[in-house]
Protein backbone atom coordinates (compact mmCIF):
# COMPACT_ATOMS: atom_id res chain seq x y z
CA UNK A 1 0.00 0.00 0.00
CA UNK A 2 1.11 3.46 -0.27
CA UNK A 3 1.77 6.08 2.41
CA UNK A 4 0.51 8.36 3.00
CA UNK A 5 0.90 11.78 3.46
CA UNK A 6 -1.59 12.29 5.97
CA UNK A 7 -0.65 9.79 9.34
CA UNK A 8 -2.28 10.71 12.41
CA UNK A 9 -4.91 13.72 13.01
CA UNK A 10 -3.70 16.08 15.69
CA UNK A 11 -6.04 16.98 18.72
CA UNK A 12 -6.65 20.42 18.76
CA UNK A 13 -9.10 22.41 19.82
CA UNK A 14 -11.05 23.01 16.67
CA UNK A 15 -12.85 26.85 14.99
CA UNK A 16 -15.85 25.29 13.30
CA UNK A 17 -15.78 26.55 9.21
CA UNK A 18 -18.92 25.81 7.16
CA UNK A 19 -17.90 25.33 2.94
CA UNK A 20 -18.93 23.89 0.36
CA UNK A 21 -16.61 21.28 -1.75
CA UNK A 22 -17.44 19.88 -5.06
CA UNK A 23 -18.94 16.85 -5.31
CA UNK A 24 -15.44 14.88 -6.99
CA UNK A 25 -13.41 16.28 -3.75
CA UNK A 26 -15.91 15.08 -1.76
CA UNK A 27 -15.60 11.82 -3.03
CA UNK A 28 -11.67 11.24 -2.74
CA UNK A 29 -12.06 12.38 0.44
CA UNK A 30 -14.53 9.43 1.56
CA UNK A 31 -12.14 7.30 -0.42
CA UNK A 32 -9.06 8.93 1.41
CA UNK A 33 -10.66 8.72 4.89
CA UNK A 34 -11.49 4.22 3.98
CA UNK A 35 -7.83 4.25 3.23
CA UNK A 36 -6.40 5.85 6.11
CA UNK A 37 -9.13 3.73 8.50
CA UNK A 38 -7.60 0.40 6.42
CA UNK A 39 -3.65 2.00 7.53
CA UNK A 40 -4.11 2.86 10.77
CA UNK A 41 -7.31 0.69 11.97
CA UNK A 42 -8.67 3.65 13.49
CA UNK A 43 -12.00 4.78 11.91
CA UNK A 44 -11.03 8.56 9.94
CA UNK A 45 -14.55 10.95 8.53
CA UNK A 46 -13.53 12.86 5.18
CA UNK A 47 -14.53 15.68 7.55
CA UNK A 48 -11.69 15.18 10.18
CA UNK A 49 -9.12 15.13 6.64
CA UNK A 50 -9.67 18.31 5.84
CA UNK A 51 -7.51 20.60 8.28
CA UNK A 52 -4.60 18.22 8.14
CA UNK A 53 -4.30 18.10 4.35
CA UNK A 54 -4.71 21.92 4.10
CA UNK A 55 -2.06 22.46 6.64
CA UNK A 56 0.17 20.18 4.81
CA UNK A 57 -0.09 21.82 1.72
CA UNK A 58 0.36 25.15 3.39
CA UNK A 59 3.36 23.84 5.07
CA UNK A 60 4.60 22.44 1.43
CA UNK A 61 4.02 25.34 -0.22
CA UNK A 62 7.22 27.33 -1.34
CA UNK A 63 5.73 30.72 -1.88
CA UNK A 64 3.74 30.61 1.00
CA UNK A 65 6.74 29.77 3.59
CA UNK A 66 8.48 32.66 1.97
CA UNK A 67 5.52 34.98 2.59
CA UNK A 68 5.15 33.73 5.95
CA UNK A 69 9.05 34.86 6.65
CA UNK A 70 8.81 37.67 5.02
CA UNK A 71 5.94 38.96 7.47
CA UNK A 72 7.43 37.30 10.47
CA UNK A 73 10.53 38.72 10.37
CA UNK A 74 11.93 41.80 12.94
CA UNK A 75 10.33 44.79 12.03
CA UNK A 76 8.07 43.67 9.31
CA UNK A 77 4.24 43.39 9.77
CA UNK A 78 1.27 46.11 11.21
CA UNK A 79 3.43 47.24 14.42
CA UNK A 80 2.01 49.37 17.17
CA UNK A 81 1.93 53.14 16.42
Amino acid sequence: MAKLKIAALPDAKPVKVTTELPAIVHRDLVTYAEALTRETGQTVSPEKLIAPMLARFMATDRGFAKLRRSNHSPGAGGGEG
